[in-house]
């Protein structure tokens, strides 16, 4: 259960759909619009990440690397701006921490479906899980930073689970 359930003042839907709709860092911050989904939007975001990962796959690791860090960077300023814009810490809407955390998770295996798929199914394990120290970090984190942390521990978990499983 993330922060966001907590608060009492969650926007109305049609306040969410004008910022994650009208807004260039609302657009981002709830991944295309795919946080607006009334169930799961944390793995509709996640889903929406895959192609991006194929894309970022193609890339030179060094590459691949810069545009993570880039990512997380923007993830930061962007979560920050619309949580606050939005009155709600970690508003489960805001999908750009598990696309970022996706890629993270998908960066040291091939690029084939089936490692996609249990990256995918593992990195939504983790964030739904929240083992530690995932769960202190969502809890004690606040602001942009504390919302895209969570989601890179869990993404650091399944790199190292899939890493283990590519090298057993």
């Amino acid at each position: 259960m993330t922060a966001a359930s907590h608060d009492a003042k969650t926007p109305d839907r049609a306040a969410l759909k004008k910022v994650a709709l009208g807004t260039p860092a609302g657009f981002l911050a709830f991944g295309f619009g795919s946080g607006l989904s009334p169930f799961a939007p944390g793995t509709l975001g996640t889903l929406v990440a895959v192609p991006f990962a194929c894309a970022l796959k193609t890339l030179e690791p060094s590459w691949y690397s810069a545009v993570l860090l880039l990512a997380f960077a923007l993830g930061v300023a962007l979560c920050t701006r619309i949580s606050k814009h939005l009155g709600v810490h970690d508003h489960g809407g805001i999908v750009w921490d598990e696309m970022v955390g996706y890629w993270l998770a998908v960066a040291l295996v091939p690029n084939q479906w089936q490692w996609l798929l249990a990256a995918f199914v593992l990195f939504r394990f983790f964030d739904i899980l929240k083992p530690w120290p995932i769960r202190q970090l969502d809890k004690k984190v606040s602001g942009g930073f504390g919302i895209m942390i969570d989601d890179v521990a869990a993404g650091l978990y399944t790199l190292a689970v899939l890493f283990v499983a590519q090298n057993w």
